[in-house]
């Protein structure tokens, strides 16, 4: 079994070559379970109904949404609608049988609403504000993703979670395949971005262990640096290797599993 989460901009850019590829492991075998994202179409479509996107920096210096009741409902409209149904759209054209879903059904994924978080503001000062409607995943049950699987579907999760209190809630996408990737027990979890892997003065790191990721996470940017947070925690609990891949070009999947990018282990 493989865990495999694809950035939205992967899906933007190359969505029809991640199908078939999925597909064709699929065929041979493999029991896939896909994790998306899609934050910059979120962004496009809140842009549009008029709700407009705030992001946060935290003292680690990781920028992420700050999800306010209305765009939680734009979220959810395009995470679990629009971009969901395009892949499992793009994965049945090529032959395969998929099933979108998200976290909430089931339930499959649990979170707990952060109540407060720490930013730091434009001036550089730490704040204290509303943890608005963003959630920590702190459980993950494989049993709808296990009934569908063995029944030789491809899940496809989009990343809302079901707060404590019965409210969706936005998930990071990594942590939400890193999440799966634990519970289900894969050796290797695959992440697909818009990048060769872990860069680094310009070159990609082929291979690295989770104690040298204190020092390159301050070497990467944002959206990496959360990344490389999430394979450390993932690591620590169990999942034996993390890859993060180009999910461009032809067989992205295919070429991650065979260590195209960069494998992070313990």
């Amino acid at each position: 079994m493989i865990v495999v989460k694809v950035g939205g901009r992967v899906l933007k850019a190359n969505i029809r070559a991640v199908a078939e590829d999925i597909v064709s492991l699929w065929r041979k075998g493999y029991e896939v379970v896909l994790v998306h994202g899609g934050g910059d179409v979120v962004t496009e479509y809140s842009t549009r109904m008029g709700v407009n996107p705030v992001f946060i920096l935290s003292p680690e210096g990781v920028r992420s949404r700050y999800t306010t009741l209305e765009e939680l409902e734009v979220y959810i409209m395009v995470m679990a609608g629009k971009i969901n149904k395009s892949i499992v759209s793009a994965l049945e054209s090529f032959g395969g049988r998929a099933v979108g879903i998200s976290g909430v059904d089931g339930p499959t994924l649990i979170a707990e609403r952060k109540k407060k978080i720490v930013i730091v503001d434009e001036r550089g000062r730490r704040r204290v504000i509303e943890g608005g409607y963003t959630g920590r995943i702190v459980n993950v049950d494989i049993n709808l993703l296990k009934l569908l699987t063995e029944n030789k579907y491809i899940p496809v999760i989009a990343p809302i979670a079901l707060g404590e209190d019965g409210t969706p809630l936005n998930v990071d996408g990594d942590q939400a395949a890193l999440k799966i990737a634990e519970a289900l027990k894969v050796d290797t979890a695959i992440i697909l971005t818009d990048v060769g892997g872990l860069i680094v003065e310009g070159e990609i790191v082929r291979e690295v262990g989770i104690g040298e990721l204190d020092t390159l996470i301050h070497k990467v940017g944002a959206g990496m640096n959360r990344k490389l947070l999430q394979a450390r925690e993932a690591i620590i609990r169990g999942v034996k290797a993390v890859a993060i891949s180009s999910g461009l070009g032809p067989q992205p999947v295919t070429r991650a599993i065979e260590n195209a990018g960069t494998i992070i282990r313990l």
